[in-house]
């Protein structure tokens, strides 16, 4: 789930609201963030992404983690040391 702060500029028909108010990206029927292309496994608008995917680093263990679940080979993510 991706919650959107609100400085996130993000087109209304990418998100929707849950019953307590937050503003999330929408999820596609197999429950990807819709932004994602799941072919290529990448952001559709990367260069607009939301703060918390920002954050997100690109191939680093939790991103793997996401790949090798999707793809069927679970791996358990290594905590990021900053090296």
């Amino acid at each position: 789930m991706v919650v959107l702060q609100p400085e996130d500029d993000i087109p209304t028909h990418l998100t929707t609201h849950l019953a307590g108010g937050l503003r999330v990206m929408a999820r596609d029927e197999e429950g990807w963030c819709v932004a994602v292309d799941s072919g290529r496994m990448n952001c559709g608008i990367y260069a607009s992404r939301p703060a918390v995917c920002r954050r997100f680093v690109m191939d680093g263990p939790y991103c793997k983690a996401a790949r090798a679940e999707y793809s069927g080979q679970a791996i358990t993510p290594r905590p990021h040391t900053g090296t």
